[in-house]
């Protein structure tokens, strides 16, 4: 009788470390596969200092210039955005 009961308590209890190893396993393949790469879910977690995120800068020097001058080119016909007088 004590026998089973503690087999079966032996069971779930093992199924529940299973299952919550699995999960944190799973948590930690998603989280340096792809989560890392976003700085809010970083500062979330608290891990602001991650390597990948140091080792990799978010803007080079030639993409900011680049974008500088971006914004400076004149809109095509496309882009530009009618104020609601003129559409009338």
């Amino acid at each position: 009788m004590w026998q089973s009961v503690g087999l079966t308590v032996l069971v779930i209890v093992a199924t529940i470390l299973c299952a919550l190893l699995f999960m944190l396993c799973g948590w930690y393949v998603v989280w340096h596969l792809f989560l890392s790469k976003f700085k809010f879910l970083r500062e979330l977690v608290g891990d602001a200092g991650t390597p990948q995120a140091e080792a990799q800068p978010s803007e080079t020097k030639t993409e900011r210039t680049a974008g500088g001058s971006m914004r400076n080119r004149p809109r095509t016909a496309r882009q530009r955005v009618t104020s609601p007088e003129n559409a009338s």
